[in-house]
């Protein structure tokens, strides 16, 4: 079963789209091909072909015209739990780099110690706290019910980037290995990107939360 959002009025107009609900097995829906992705392997990704395929009334979600409207308050919810992944992944990479740092040995002291590396550390570390500090806000409005168009945004915007920015310093810190599939950090690297893309792009996010303060 998918929920669709397909135009259902004239193009550019407003209001001109509405969201159904399509079960697996309707006549005229069809799978397309797998796509090959960068990261989040594990979660599978593959286009939906609709060929003459009509859906009745009664799949249809809310009132004709309110589809997009919809989704903007599903993504609201949607932002913060893409905010989380790029927590965990952020915190997995952190967590796997600070463990090798201590364990790997250059000039008969472990890595950790090199100012370097502890900095690099450093700033991963507050960044996850701070990601952390913004989700707790927005998960706190959400659960009483309040406006957090402008917090989930934030939180999804900074958490994603941090996610980049401390996978990227984790590969960095691991060296070679970290280029190589035995160790972990190559796939948090690989997988942080679609933080900064799923739910709305950073752009997007930065647009939101710029039009939120200008009101």
């Amino acid at each position: 079963m998918a929920v669709v959002i397909c135009r259902t009025g004239e193009p550019r107009a407003k209001d001109n789209s509405t969201a159904f609900i399509v079960e697996r097995g309707t006549a005229g829906l069809s799978a397309g091909k797998k796509e090959n992705k960068l990261g989040m392997r594990a979660s599978e990704t593959a286009e939906m072909i609709f060929d003459n395929c009509r859906i009745a009334d009664a799949n249809r979600i809310g009132e004709v015209g309110q589809g997009f409207k919809q989704s903007m308050k599903v993504l609201d919810g949607g932002r913060i739990s893409i905010a989380a992944l790029g927590l965990g992944i952020a915190r997995g990479a952190y967590e796997a780099a600070l463990q090798y740092s201590k364990e790997r040995y250059q000039f008969d002291q472990p890595i950790a110690s090199f100012q370097g590396i502890s900095f690099k550390l450093a700033d991963m570390a507050t960044e996850i706290e701070a990601a952390d500090l913004l989700i707790k806000q927005a998960c706190d409005l959400k659960m009483r019910g309040l406006p957090m168009t402008k917090e989930s945004a934030m939180a999804k915007y900074y958490s994603s980037e941090v996610a980049v920015r401390v996978s990227t310093d984790a590969v960095q810190i691991f060296g070679g290995y970290g280029y190589t599939k035995d160790f972990p950090v190559e796939k948090f690297y690989r997988d942080s990107k679609l933080c900064t893309i799923g739910e709305g792009t950073s752009e997007i996010q930065k647009l939101v939360i710029s039009r939120e303060v200008l009101k």
